[in-house]
């Protein structure tokens, strides 16, 4: 096996995620970032999206994407400062579990090098399905089927609280008054960012 003969290799800690894949073009191998199984430099560039939060060492996950990729480093990220999103006025958990595990965002230049860091801009109709992908649809975090795909609600635990004043404001339009400027938006910054490493 070559993984250069493959446009993309992706790893996978779980097995029970590696099966419930669809079926693709792209291969999946069962590891863990902290220890690639790779060969030096065997791939033009590596990438992670949104998953760094979930190593157990940062910094050697970083390091062997380096090993691993003779080309750029790229990642999808969140920045922990970041604060203007309006969920977080009802479910400020989340807010609280981002300071705790996303990396901030001068780590990525003392693990990487120097790095180039934008922020990605969440179209208004995103179907991904992250955290703040509905931020222009308020009324999509009341679907349990929603939330059971968005790993900050499973963590935080009980959030019967946050749901049912987001519920009350929605159905008295006190949601709209505070933050109805976002309904006039196309795409938004909700702190995701983008960290390219040459």
């Amino acid at each position: 096996y070559e993984p250069e003969d493959r446009a993309v290799t992706a790893v996978e800690p779980s097995a029970k995620m590696i099966a419930q894949r669809p079926v693709s073009n792209a291969r999946v191998v069962q590891g863990s970032a902290e220890n690639l199984p790779f060969k030096d430099k065997s791939f033009v560039a590596a990438m992670a999206v949104l998953t760094g939060h979930h190593w157990s060492d940062k910094a050697k996950g970083m390091a062997e994407m380096r090993r691993v990729a003779r080309g750029p480093i790229v990642i999808l990220t969140y920045d922990p400062a970041f604060r203007d999103f309006w969920l977080l006025d009802y479910f400020p958990e989340i807010a609280a579990l981002d300071e705790a595990q996303m990396p901030p965002m001068d780590s990525y230049s003392k693990w990487l090098g120097p790095v180039e860091i934008s922020p990605v801009l969440i179209p208004h109709d995103c179907s991904d399905g992250f955290l703040a992908a509905y931020w222009r649809r308020p009324a999509a975090y009341l679907d349990p089927r929603i939330r059971a795909a968005i790993s900050s609600f499973w963590k935080i635990g009980d959030v019967t609280t946050g749901l049912n004043r987001l519920r009350q404001d929605l159905d008295c339009n006190i949601w709209n008054k505070r933050y109805g400027a976002v309904l006039g938006l196309e795409e938004r910054d909700c702190g995701y960012r983008l960290v390219v490493a040459p």
